[in-house]
């Protein structure tokens, strides 16, 4: 009796109806720009240590926009890979966030 009350071969029910009436699914995502996610991230993350003037032997500041779009993919290469923060790894969605900046064309 329990399989039989399972089996359905319509998909209708595994995805939420549109209510708004406006065809959007709500799959598509937000535009990652500088100032709404990238720079609160350094903030939490880098400015310890990349802040003006640098501390802690880093080599440089990453306190504005023009820095930190200059060095984007090295920033992406040393949080992807570990280097950076020192304190650990940042979590992936914090990685991928900083990669969607990127491929977004690091808007500010």
């Amino acid at each position: 009796m329990l399989i039989a009350a399972c089996s359905s071969e319509s998909t209708e029910d595994l995805t939420p109806p549109d209510e708004t009436g406006d065809g959007d699914d709500g799959d598509n995502t937000t535009e990652v720009t500088y100032t709404a996610d990238i720079a609160p991230l350094l903030s939490s993350n880098c400015l310890g240590c990349h802040s003006n003037p640098p501390q802690n032997g880093a080599p440089m500041a990453l306190t504005t926009f023009s820095a930190v779009q200059s060095r984007a993919s090295g920033i992406f290469n040393r949080t992807n890979n570990g280097t950076m923060p020192p304190s650990g790894k940042l979590p992936q969605a914090n990685i991928d966030l900083i990669q969607a900046w990127i491929n977004a064309g690091t808007p500010e």
